[in-house]
């Protein structure tokens, strides 16, 4: 294998390691090459500091349970390998511009500082920037909790649950479906992440009496809009590469607001012969520069 191919090995091993002991000599070990060498091979290859750079990217994961978790503070220090809160604490700050308690508690997620794997942000595609126009739709939401580690598992599962359990009530297929989704820290069990999750439609193609169904209006505003088009076990992976990836590529923040997934088809058992695919524009509410006034309502999705 070339220099090239050993680096990109070692990037891949590097993100199921963050949150174990690792060293230089652990790194350098797995590569083959010896600590100096690999180092310098590293930043021929990459432009960073191989050290700096497993240090940013358990800081930008610590980022996300952050948002997305109830952990203490000291134990996201210990799960990425921290001597203590406080030297976290001052890591954090550095590469955020914040401290780790301000940008949990903050209404806005801004992702300045938020380092991506290197391979993925190779080949991250930028979002387009669009006004969604206000909408008035029908649903139902429903809610789990899981671990921020079990979070594209459940939400894969439960997608497609949640969306066969729909449309068996609606009167026909409707051409565009939208499922809203929101995360945030559970408030009952210590470290998870609580899911809701509702699918809705436009009332035209509901049926008349749908007592079990929630009136949801969406206001008009900015979004970041992506596309996927695959299989439906695909979409979760592709979402987590959004957060993780684009929108700190593009330096975006994240206002409050529901994510949105609009769905252009969504398999039934009439495409069972198919290929069962789906076409789905995914739209995260976002600030433009000019933006100075956000209405909180709803927290952040991945």
């Amino acid at each position: 294998m070339n220099r090239t191919g050993i680096i990109c090995d070692l990037l891949t091993w590097l993100e199921g390691q963050l949150d174990q002991p690792l060293s230089l000599d652990d790194v350098a070990s797995r590569s083959g090459y010896s600590k100096w060498h690999l180092q310098r091979k590293f930043k021929e290859t990459t432009g960073q500091v191989l050290g700096a750079y497993i240090r940013a990217r358990r800081l930008s994961n610590a980022a996300m349970a952050l948002r997305l978790t109830s952990k203490t503070l000291a134990d996201i220090a210990l799960q990425y390998h921290f001597e203590s809160q406080q030297t976290f604490t001052r890591a954090f700050k550095k590469q955020f511009q914040q401290t780790p308690a301000f940008y949990r508690r903050s209404l806005r997620w801004d992702f300045y500082g938020m380092q991506p794997p290197i391979r993925s942000a190779a080949a991250y595609t930028p979002a387009d920037i669009v006004v969604l126009p206000a909408l008035r739709l029908e649903g139902i939401t429903r809610s789990y909790t899981c671990r921020l580690e079990e979070l594209s598992q459940f939400r894969s599962e439960l997608r497609t649950q949640f969306w066969r359990t729909f449309l068996e009530q609606a009167q026909s297929n409707p051409p565009v479906l939208y499922g809203l989704c929101y995360s945030r820290p559970s408030g009952d069990k210590n470290g998870e992440n609580e899911v809701f999750y509702t699918t809705a439609a436009e009332p035209d193609y509901l049926p008349v009496k749908r007592d079990n169904l929630q009136n949801l209006m969406l206001n008009a505003g900015d979004y970041a809009q992506f596309t996927y088009q695959g299989a439906p076990e695909g979409l979760q992976g592709f979402i987590m590469d959004l957060y993780g990836v684009c929108l700190p590529m593009m330096r975006l923040v994240r206002r409050d607001g529901y994510d949105i997934e609009r769905f252009h088809r969504w398999p039934t058992s009439a495409d069972d012969a198919g290929r069962g695919d789906i076409h789905c524009d995914y739209l995260i509410p976002i600030m433009r520069p000019a933006d100075d006034g956000i209405t909180p309502t709803r927290g952040p999705a991945a």
